[in-house]
């Protein structure tokens, strides 16, 4: 791990973001790249050119000094950070960021939304969730201060899970932590007899580096009304750390009807949420 991008918005939650993301980078000695959105009006925009850029340096300056400000935090000192300042109009932008920066992870803050909110307009941390094609880490109320043990991935054992979880599993065993799977049974969900679901299991871990007869009685179980909340059932009983999912980056009205499980986990989540993009 090299670059860590954190979005700054001065809020508590993006702070938690960014003790979180000062933690991850004094253990793997990675830089992180603060990143402000100075978001101007389309008043601003629409003025003579000159007006624009006055204005424009004004806002920049004052942007500038409160980011400084905001950065100088002791949890900061050892850390490598670069304040970063965008004109950015929507946070799909972060990704166009991470590849041209070579990041190898976004870290945000979020206390998510619910209701008609959630339905019209999202969240931000959503939206880059969606975008990303860089693993995306949110964090809820506390920000990670601790080493890392208890991962729990969830997973139906598709073909479009293996990637994802590979890619969690090289990056927790950089942390020295280990992952535990989670599936969960549903009633909306296709019946499998033990057979079918066993013969899944073991067609999934013949796709990774591990042996299925070692994999698979290790894999956990439970039955829930939905998979959100056997997840987060399941993450309260053993004490879990974090969450990891596998998202598959619905837009638009396909995202609207079919919504994402990864998605909706992530917005209502307390535990901090690592999500990979299925390619």
């Amino acid at each position: 791990m090299k670059k860590i991008i954190v979005p700054v918005d001065f809020s508590e939650y993006s702070e938690n973001a960014l003790r979180t993301a000062a933690f991850l980078a004094k253990q793997k000695e990675a830089e992180v790249l603060a990143v402000h959105m100075l978001e101007l009006s389309n008043a601003v925009i629409s003025q003579s050119e000159s007006a624009v850029q006055q204005e424009m340096v004004f806002y920049l300056k004052l942007a500038e000094k409160r980011f400084n400000e905001f950065l100088q935090k002791e949890y900061l000192s050892d850390v490598k950070v670069t304040p970063i300042i965008k004109h950015f109009k929507i946070f799909s932008e972060l990704d166009d960021l991470a590849k041209n920066e070579e990041a190898d992870l976004i870290i945000m803050g979020s206390k998510g939304v619910g209701g008609v909110k959630e339905i019209l307009v999202g969240s931000n941390t959503e939206k880059v969730i969606r975008h990303a094609h860089v693993p995306v880490l949110v964090i809820k109320e506390e920000p990670i201060a601790s080493k890392i043990e208890k991962v729990l991935f969830a997973c139906d054992f598709s073909d479009e899970d293996v990637e994802p979880y590979m890619k969690a599993k090289k990056f927790f065993k950089n942390l020295d932590a280990k992952i535990e799977i989670l599936y969960v049974s549903t009633p909306n969900s296709k019946f499998k007899s033990s057979k079918e679901l066993e013969d899944r299991m073991m067609h999934f871990f013949n796709q990774t580096d591990e042996k299925h007869q070692d994999s698979i009685p290790k894999v956990k179980m439970v039955s829930d009304y939905s998979v959100e909340k056997g997840v987060f059932y399941y993450a309260n009983k053993e004490n879990s750390d974090i969450l990891v999912v596998a998202t598959h980056g619905r837009k638009g009205i396909t995202h609207f009807f079919e919504g994402s499980i990864s998605e909706d986990i992530a917005n209502h989540s307390k535990l901090p949420v690592l999500s990979f993009k299925v390619q």
